[in-house]
């Protein structure tokens, strides 16, 4: 069992490795495995990466990420321009259905809606839009529908599992209802549990994961 200090000191190395981090932005507070971030940066890719790099730390459980983003006022844009600019960028990225998606912005916050077939889709959507200037948070609201039978859902996940290098299948159970999915189990790492959930998501005909999977270190 990892002590919360030595995982807090691997934090701050790892936020130090990253080189779009300036790591004495980042508050870290490690309990019981628990980590939660704090502090301010000045793009929301920053935000996104600080948390990418606490939970590739062993030991991690689960990450709070209260970092707030602040942009100067030289980098300043208004609602109005970053929606135009949420807009474009949508109808530029050959994976987005851009038809079928509708953007929302209030002070900084872009809230995504609308409806597309597959996951990719909408994670496609949300890079889109999050890198740009005057962005503080991307809310995806995207939901998915598709036509896909649900009844082979759950051995199309559990074949993935299997093929995946970085998933312990043995470990996860996997629970259908409808084109909703639960897991259930332990795996080894934060990452493993992020990686069973995105992998659960592409399967054709899954709408919602419910990713009850517990961290055993």
């Amino acid at each position: 069992m990892r002590t919360d200090l030595s995982i807090k000191e691997d934090i701050l190395d790892e936020l130090e490795w990253q080189p779009s981090i300036d790591e004495t932005q980042i508050g870290v507070v490690v309990k019981d495995g628990i980590v939660t971030l704090t502090g301010t940066v000045d793009s929301y890719v920053k935000k996104r990466e600080a948390e990418k790099a606490a939970k590739s730390v062993v030991g991690v459980k689960a990450v709070a990420e209260e970092i707030e983003v602040q942009y100067g006022t030289s980098s300043h844009k208004s609602d109005a321009e970053i929606a135009e600019a949420a807009v474009n960028a949508l109808k530029w990225n050959i994976s987005v259905p851009s038809n079928k998606i509708d953007v929302k912005v209030e002070d900084g916050w872009v809230y995504l809606s609308g409806e597309v077939m597959w996951d990719f889709e909408k994670n496609a959507s949300k890079k889109a839009v999050e890198n740009l200037p005057g962005v503080k948070y991307v809310l995806n609201n995207i939901t998915l529908k598709n036509t896909v039978e649900a009844q082979d859902i759950k051995d199309k996940i559990k074949k993935a599992f299997e093929r995946s290098a970085d998933i312990d299948s043995k470990g996860i159970t996997v629970q259908t209802e409808g084109h909703n999915v639960k897991l259930t189990g332990k795996v080894h790492s934060l990452k493993e549990k992020d990686d069973a959930r995105r992998t659960a998501y592409y399967a054709p005909g899954v709408w919602s994961v419910d990713n009850e999977l517990e961290v055993v270190y």
